[in-house]
């Protein structure tokens, strides 16, 4: 991949278009996975190199470098000097009031150089800052806006509701048609909230107080381009630095909003600069539509391809289909998505009798089932563990399925027992010597650092021999070995040796618990449920190999999980050093 010189990227500059096709493989290429818990997108990736793209536009049509200058546009020296006589006017007809004048912007300010015809000023110079709507009738219809109706989108779009104005005259921000405004609390400020207000019910409106509003003097300034300066990446991170406030209500203040230095162009060129930026926005929306149907596209095949394997017919079909995908694997297993795909395809595999053969010399997995439970009567008999009352008997109809040569279905609670681990008081002491010298089992798995908060509900200590925790409200199992603190979110289920053990973590992480869950607001999957739980158990021996080559097989995914985290990293760092250079 070849990234071009600062002087071959300034000449695209004449045809910004070229910014985007000349260099579409490093936009489309830096892709992100993210993080899916909490609210918000259920996608899994980021279009990184898309949403650089559409920053660096903002950034280059503030900095006049997105559309050429024309020596016959009016010079925005002049396009001040009509704006501050519109505003002397209005003072003098006392339509706004006479405000402070702010000091000329200063060398040390100007965080870029301008082309010849623009020119450095203040909002509140060419706009009036948080402006009331006066001698409006009680009883006139206006547009109502709250935060949730204002958009990230860079047009500044917004939606609205029908109030009469005695119900919103008061306690909230003021606006009418052409105003522009901003969000100035965290976080719908870094996410660019911002609106010009258009199609207001007779004009006028009201909504959030989490607003600083600006309405321009006359028609000397092109709104949308200054909505483009305050959605621009160098304006919100100056604000973001600046926001005052405690944690999670932090807000920018209203000096930045009004005295932070905008660059000005003509305004024959503002009107260029945001027709534009319309023009390539709608590229970058073409550009993200067909990355993320190619992105679609590649998991359904993966997913089409995985399937194959797991209905695969006998083990000639299964190596045919296998051969097919390792033909290609170097093209198919390019996300995170598709690398857990198969992660979750070797596992079901595993379950399936389909990962390893079967050898008919195994002792099959019936005589299995009489030692554990002569091993399960031995301990309850020593009051070891408890008498749990065993689920109801399942056969292989339950699970509508031919078993593998050896293998048998048995309930999870018939193959297993479970542990009271050993108590330990949590006096102050014992929580401060502990700390740091076990791991932690919790809602989400473990967690190697261990601080005093987590001590603050009864915990459980596992002994060195290890055991199988498995969680109670998500669908997860794994063998923990030496010493963990455990919380109530935690089975903890011990077996007659660690191979069944192991298999078992294998089987649970393959199937879905969804039928398993009880509750929604809290869903969990209590003792009985898990111990019904239907298990196809193959012989001991056949667990051995199925976990070693589970294990073998998981280590590629790993590997290959790595490759493709280095190779985002790459891609990041070529997109950021070629919006670095844009700029440059």
């Amino acid at each position: 991949m070849t990234v071009k010189t600062s002087l071959e990227i300034s000449n695209d500059i004449s045809k910004p278009e070229q910014l985007i096709t000349e260099h579409i493989d490093i936009w489309t290429s830096a892709i992100l996975a993210k993080s899916t818990s909490g609210r918000g997108s259920s996608k899994k990736y980021e279009l990184y190199g898309i949403s650089k793209l559409r920053e660096l536009i903002l950034e280059l049509a503030v900095r006049g470098k997105l559309v050429p200058q024309d020596d016959n546009d009016e010079p925005a020296s002049v396009l001040l000097e009509k704006i501050a006589a519109e505003k002397a006017q209005l003072i003098k007809e006392k339509k706004i009031k006479k405000t402070k004048a702010d000091s000329e912007v200063s060398e040390d300010e100007k965080f870029f150089e301008l082309p010849n015809s623009w020119q450095w000023t203040r909002l509140n110079l060419i706009t009036e800052i948080n402006p009331r709507n006066t001698d409006v009738d009680d009883k006139t219809k206006a547009s109502f806006v709250p935060m949730t109706l204002i958009t990230t989108s860079y047009d500044g779009v917004h939606d609205s509701e029908s109030r009469p104005w005695s119900e919103i005259k008061k306690g909230y921000t003021h606006f009418a048609n052409g105003d522009i405004a901003i969000a100035k609390i965290t976080p719908c400020f870094e996410n660019s909230k911002a609106a010009i207000f258009r199609n207001l019910e007779n004009g006028i409106g009201a909504g959030t107080t989490e607003l600083h509003v600006a309405r321009p003097f006359g028609d000397q300034i092109e709104s949308n381009f200054l909505l483009l300066y305050f959605k621009s990446p160098n304006f919100l991170t100056m604000g973001q630095k600046l926001m005052t406030g405690s944690a999670g209500h932090k807000r920018v203040p209203r000096s930045f909003f009004e005295s932070n230095p905008i660059p000005l162009p003509p305004l024959a060129e503002q009107k260029r600069i945001v027709s534009k930026v319309d023009e390539l926005m709608l590229l970058c929306d073409q550009l993200e539509q067909q990355t993320e149907a190619s992105i679609e596209a590649h998991a359904t095949l993966v997913e089409v391809l995985l399937s194959t394997l797991t209905d695969s017919a006998d083990a000639d079909e299964l190596a045919q289909n296998w051969a097919r995908i390792a033909e290609h694997f170097d093209s198919l297993f390019t996300t995170e998505q598709s690398i857990e795909a198969l992660k979750q395809t070797v596992l079901q595999l595993a379950v399936m009798g389909k990962l390893v053969p079967q050898n008919p010399d195994d002792e099959p997995a019936s005589v299995l089932l009489e030692k554990i439970a002569e091993e399960k009567e031995q301990l309850i008999k020593e009051k070891r563990i408890r008498d749990n009352k065993s689920p109801a008997k399942n056969n292989e109809a339950s699970l509508n399925c031919e078993l593998p040569l050896g293998w048998t279905i048995s309930c999870f609670g018939d193959i297993t027992f479970n542990r009271d681990p050993e108590r330990v008081p949590l006096s102050v002491d014992v929580r401060r010597n502990r700390q740091g010298s076990y791991d932690y089992y919790g809602a989400s798995g473990v967690i190697d650092q261990i601080d005093d908060f987590l001590f603050d509900k009864p915990l459980l200590l596992i002994g060195e021999d290890g055991a199988n925790l498995v969680n109670r409200s998500t669908p997860i199992a794994f063998i923990a070995r030496g010493k963990y603190w455990v919380n109530n979110h935690a089975h903890v289920i011990d077996g007659i040796n660690e191979a069944l053990l192991l298999y078992l973590s294998i089987y649970i992480n393959s199937i879905s618990l969804k039928p398993y869950i009880t509750g929604t607001a809290q869903p969990k999957m209590n003792q009985a449920k898990m111990n019904s739980i239907l298990v196809m158990l193959p012989p001991l021996a056949e667990q051995h190999r199925i976990v070693t080559k589970v294990d073998e097989l998981m280590a590629i995914c790993d590997q290959l999980k790595e490759k493709l985290q280095q190779s985002q990293e790459t891609q990041v760092q070529i997109t950021d050093a070629l919006t670095d250079r844009a700029l440059g």
